[in-house]
């Protein structure tokens, strides 16, 4: 695959923003997504494919109401640090503004705690496959050490490569998972599935939200195209390319497996190169994207201290900070599937169903009002939302909010169980100290 060169002043073509969507997004759901359509059963599949539809539709809609934001305010002209904040406020005021935020920090923030958690399980399964045994609570600790260093480094602005890098790693990662599993196949004489009740399903509907969720950088990508108006043919081919990721190891994990299938699909796969392949791959996939998601987070940390934009010690040691509470977090809940249904289910799921359909509808009552107001007819033609888009809209957010409650409580219940409750790292590493 050749890496085209992308020049900001050009812009993004369609098939460049396209990679970078489908480099967000796909990743984690290539591993955990086998368990969750175990979790419901055959219909899965289909669920999958009806979320990454509305996934798909409801960032449309998310890149035409920045679309007309930028049509009717100054400030949202050009290049924008935080569009979706911004969106959020031209829309409902400083109301909307916060909750964006806060939705949007809490989703970076527990996505980073989400990959260092694979990142560790992975270089466990590695590591002991190659006679050493190296827990997973240490490898949580080396990889964030490890980190650090990297996140001192301005801003991941001018790493263009990294989408196409995680893009080629997560197709080559699949393409390999599934040869692994086409040969196992023959060892699996008697597949056998479990049945789905709602708690599993709610959880699994969390995590496959997880795992179609790029919404918050949408916005950014969209700013830095040639053409705002080509957002949605974008939004469509990357979608394309995360179903065509997900689907094959997802369908071949759930076939094959079943109810043997772990939380991670990696732990399934017979030992040897193959699965070696493709655990390095994964973790490169997952240490770079931590350095990528975690970096919003950080400026608003910084932004708030006031840390100069210079390097300095101060930026060493908030950025050391920042790092040292993902590990605590990750060291606390030491089990990413109920991370995964719980930011999918709450704040993954507000920033990709709920307000893209909330902020589109009221950026097109603001232009009716504009146009009504200079008394164009020809801006107001096309303004007003057909009834059936109106009634999909309503449908899409009843059944966000709904699913995203379910999954949200059914992960809260998941976590605190006492039959699914893991003990903390550093519980258990004090324990046995003693």
């Amino acid at each position: 695959m050749t890496t085209p060169l992308i020049h900001r002043e050009r812009g993004l073509t369609i098939p460049s923003t396209a990679v970078f969507i489908a480099g967000e997004i796909a990743g984690t759901g290539i591993l955990a997504l086998p368990r969750a359509v175990e979790d419901t059963g055959w219909a899965g599949l289909i669920l999958l494919v009806l979320c990454a539809i509305l996934s798909t539709y409801t960032g449309i809609i998310l890149g035409e109401a920045w679309t007309i934001a930028s049509e009717l305010f100054e400030d949202c002209k050009g290049h924008v640090q935080n569009p979706y904040q911004l969106l959020g406020q031209k829309a409902y005021g400083a109301a909307g503004r916060y909750a964006v935020s806060v939705c949007l920090h809490v989703t970076m923030f527990g996505g980073a705690v989400v990959f260092l958690l694979l990142a560790a399980d992975n270089m466990e399964t590695l590591v002991k496959a190659l006679g050493h045994d190296i827990s997973f609570c240490f490898w949580l600790l080396i990889i964030a050490g490890f980190l650090v260093p990297f996140t001192w480094f301005g801003t991941p602005k001018d790493f263009w490569l990294v989408a196409y890098g995680a893009t080629l790693a997560s197709a080559s990662a699949t393409v390999i998972i599934v040869v692994s599993i086409g040969l196992d196949a023959p060892n699996q004489t008697s597949t056998q599935h479990q049945g789905a009740d709602f708690q599993k399903i709610a959880l699994a509907l969390g995590t496959i939200v997880f795992a179609l969720g790029g919404h918050p950088a949408f916005p950014t990508f969209q700013m830095d195209m040639k053409r705002l108006k080509d957002f949605k043919k974008a939004v469509c081919l990357g979608f394309v390319i995360v179903v065509l990721l997900y689907l094959p190891v997802t369908s071949a994990g759930y076939f094959v497996y079943g109810n043997t299938l772990n939380d991670n699909i990696l732990n399934n796969l017979p030992s040897g190169g193959l699965s070696y392949a493709v655990l390095l791959l994964v973790t490169i996939h997952l240490l770079l994207a931590i350095v990528i998601v975690i970096s919003p987070v950080i400026q608003e940390v910084e932004m708030v201290l006031h840390v100069p934009r210079d390097f300095t010690w101060k930026r060493c040691v908030t950025r050391l900070l920042v790092v040292a509470c993902v590990l605590f977090v990750a060291e606390t809940v030491p089990k990413f599937n109920s991370l995964l249904s719980l930011i999918g289910g709450s704040s993954l799921t507000i920033l990709d169903f709920i307000c893209p359909i909330l902020f589109h509808m009221k950026m097109h009552k603001l232009k009716v009002e504009a146009s009504e107001q200079i008394n164009d007819n020809n801006r107001l033609e096309g303004v007003h939302i057909p009834l059936w888009r109106k009634v999909l809209n309503y449908e899409i957010l009843g059944l966000g909010v709904v699913a995203g409650v379910a999954a949200s409580v059914s992960a809260i219940i998941n976590i605190v169980s006492p039959d699914s409750f893991s003990m903390p790292c550093y519980v258990n590493i004090s324990s046995a100290a003693t």
